[in-house]
């Protein structure tokens, strides 16, 4: 696959989350997924209130000319979740759009996009109904054959045996695009991310690593809910890579499995 991104070290690996979909009318954002295959060495207020900056865990400050402090607000969070486990129901405001845009990036970044059935079941939930049937089966084009061999994965999706496989993005904060100031029913709002990509398990190829980036998500207001029109994403802002021991295969694998990921609805 072409595209490919730069490591503290210097080198170059291949990139294939934004080679796998071309769709026409949308950019089609795979999130953290798909993008560790062959890595080398490494393989908004509630109405009436006043106006806030949110960061993705869910807590908020007042906006200002810098980012948003962490302090919570005490808003209420939504209190649905979509069938696929989502959750739904967020507030027709700024905030509520960045709410929607962190969970949304979350589940794009999740392994369960490499399940046929779940993967259907998440574009549903969050994508808006205009362009969510196109998707779907260009999506289901996507995650098969080279694409799922490059990760490591076998043609149903999953890891080999005595192999997990870890797909997990983390929203480290979110703000709404100048452009959106003046539409209620559409708002751009970036959402900056890391993420853990890769195969745990002694003797993997692909072992779990992480990456930096900010996704650009589109999202109008459809049946009383955001949902994502179209998404892009950029490398970065990444910060310098701390000397921390990189644990081993087993640790990752254990990991993964005690520690449940979050949402980040208010």
């Amino acid at each position: 696959m072409p595209e490919g991104r730069t490591t503290h070290g210097g080198t170059r690996r291949p990139q294939p989350r934004r080679a796998l979909v071309t769709v026409v009318g949308i950019v089609i954002l795979l999130i953290a997924a798909l993008a560790f295959a062959n890595r080398g060495d490494h393989p908004s207020p509630a109405a009436g209130a006043a106006d806030t900056g949110s960061t993705a865990g869910g807590s908020t400050g007042t906006r200002g000319t810098g980012a948003a402090p962490t302090a919570p607000t005490g808003q209420k969070p939504v209190d649905g979740k979509s069938g696929a486990g989502i959750p739904a129901g967020f507030a027709h405001t700024d905030q509520g759009a960045q709410s929607a845009a962190a969970n949304y990036a979350v589940a794009l970044g999740s392994a369960d996009m490499f399940n046929t059935d779940r993967r259907h079941r998440i574009v549903s939930a969050i994508y808006d109904p205009a362009v969510s049937p196109g998707l779907q089966t260009d999506l289901d084009r996507a995650y098969t054959g080279d694409s799922l061999k490059s990760l490591g994965l076998t043609a149903a999706g999953t890891a080999p045996a005595g192999f997990t496989f870890v797909s997990r993005t983390v929203p480290i904060g979110t703000k709404v695009g100048a452009d959106s100031a003046g539409t209620p029913d559409a708002k751009t709002v970036e959402v900056w991310c890391t993420d853990l990509v890769g195969l745990a398990g002694t003797g993997s190829t692909k072992p779990v690593s992480t990456a930096w980036f900010t996704i650009t998500e589109k999202l109008v207001w459809s049946g009383s809910d955001w949902k994502i029109r179209s998404s892009t994403q950029k490398e970065g802002p990444a910060p310098v890579a701390a000397d921390n021991q990189a644990a081993s295969a087993d640790e990752i694998a254990g990991a993964v499995r005690d520690y449940g990921g979050f949402t980040y609805a208010r």
